[in-house]
């Protein structure tokens, strides 16, 4: 065991000398690595192959420039990336995000928990992430056609349908990824499963926007029922109010529970009642407004704007609650506000987002004997396990039902929730499911690479 931690030890030392300025991809390295010390203490052949040296670094890594021509007719340019992380198991499989704060250590972040994400849901993919420093917002649809087809001509020349299959992430929906896919198109004179998160008009698969969320309370689900405890009756704080969000909301209240707060980066709703879902779902995917405008046509709704939050915390976390479900970005749950929901009363979450909770704040879940826990790479699986079903949709040229759909999306969920849990009982730390789920996750991509040889 002391061998397996200096090794672990070693690797992250290493990462910190190298990638000193990219703190949130040590964050995801440091919870993933120290979690496998179990299997590389019981298997010493994952060291004898320099496993983790490889795994941590991507395969290939692709910044290019992106330029595209505003409304006003002046030039603008960004920063385009793709972190093609691992493909032991499948072509590189993983979003794209259109957003001011994207750079190269958030993308290695979200490529490096794709590999194990996407390992869990038993599906042939590797892991990816790639992404722009633009912001849809403020832009008008012409401005972002242009962006979206600037973008695509840089990177369509590294992806394929069995090469790297981007998907939508923050900032790129329907609307960009139907631009993508256009040009991609006519650059290649392909029409095959290139991009996924399409239009059902055109090879897109249905529930593909419900996934991460339904997926999310599929496994909150199926951890609280094999605790001898159910969703029905249960009051939960959601935080964001994208597509996440909105469907974790929509599939809680057909559990029976519900729904009372949404969020957005200005401020918190809480709706005692249980959130309007048909209201939201106006607002946020008709109007595309902000979530301070629910309450303003909702009878009860209560807003708080950021500037109220107490300092150091996120103030939908102050909302008494059975259960959480963190469902907008990295980092938004932290050890305050975790203490917080639990004197609250608060006993589970389930992260729909990546990598919402801070490192102190899972240690702090994880001690708690009356608490659980399911970690975001397990969880919010749905989205790339549908993506993946699109993807089989797309080479048999066939489409499936909603029903269908769905319900291969809840048998992969209720797997990956058993497959984490066993993991977490084979190697001494049962209902671990953050060791459960980074160890089985891991296993299978690292006894793949090994069997493929030093490349």
């Amino acid at each position: 065991m002391a061998n397996a931690k200096a090794y672990i030890n070693s690797i992250l030392e290493d990462i910190q000398q190298r990638s000193a300025h990219q703190p949130v991809f040590l964050q995801a390295a440091t919870e993933v690595l120290k979690s496998l010390e179990p299997i590389l203490a019981a298997n010493s052949t994952y060291e004898e192959h320099a496993i983790l040296e490889r795994l941590i670094m991507p395969e290939k890594t692709t910044i290019f420039r992106v330029v595209y021509c505003g409304d006003d007719g002046k030039a603008r340019t960004h920063f385009g990336y793709r972190v093609q992380f691992n493909s032991a198991i499948g072509p590189y499989k993983g979003g794209l995000r259109f957003h001011p704060t994207v750079n190269l250590d958030v993308l290695k972040f979200l490529g490096f928990e794709q590999i194990f994400k996407n390992s869990l849901t038993g599906l042939m993919i590797g892991g990816a992430k790639g992404g722009a420093n633009f912001d849809p917002k403020g832009k008008s649809e012409a401005e972002i056609m242009r962006f979206c087809q600037a973008f695509i001509a840089e990177l369509s020349k590294i992806i394929g349908a069995n090469t790297d299959v981007p998907a939508g992430d923050i900032g790129v929906g329907g609307r960009e990824i139907g631009y993508m896919f256009g040009a991609y198109k006519k650059i290649s004179g392909l029409f095959d499963g290139t991009l996924t998160g399409k239009s059902t008009l055109w090879g897109g698969s249905l529930a593909r926007t419900e996934a991460t969320g339904y997926g999310c309370v599929y496994f909150a689900k199926e951890m609280l029922e094999h605790a001898g405890l159910s969703l029905e009756g249960k009051s939960c704080a959601v935080s964001g109010s994208g597509n996440v969000a909105i469907y974790t909301i929509e599939k809680l209240k057909q559990f029976g529970a519900k729904a009372v707060t949404i969020s957005d980066s200005n401020g918190f709703v809480y709706d005692k009642d249980g959130i309007d879902l048909m209201l939201l779902k106006q607002i946020k995917e008709v109007q595309r407004g902000r979530v301070e405008d629910y309450a303003k046509v909702k009878a009860g709704a209560i807003y708080t704007p950021k500037s109220a939050y107490k300092e150091g915390t996120n103030g939908v976390w102050s909302v008494p609650c059975d259960g959480a479900f963190p469902s907008a970005t990295q980092n938004e749950l932290n050890l305050e506000d975790i203490k917080t929901l639990y004197n609250n009363g608060c006993r589970f979450v389930a992260e729909g987002a990546n990598m919402p909770s801070t490192l102190d704040a899972i240690d702090f879940m994880l001690e708690k004997k009356d608490f659980y826990f399911a970690p975001a790479k397990a969880a919010n699986a749905g989205g790339v396990a549908t993506s993946q079903l699109e993807m089989q949709q797309n080479a048999s040229m066939t489409n499936w039902t909603f029903d269908e759909v769905d319900q291969k999306l809840h048998k992969i969920m209720s797997n990956i929730f058993h497959n984490a849990y066993q993991t977490s009982k084979e190697y001494g730390h049962e209902g671990n499911l953050v060791m459960g789920a980074n160890i089985a996750g891991f296993k299978k991509v690292a006894d793949a690479m090994i069997d493929q040889g030093y490349i």
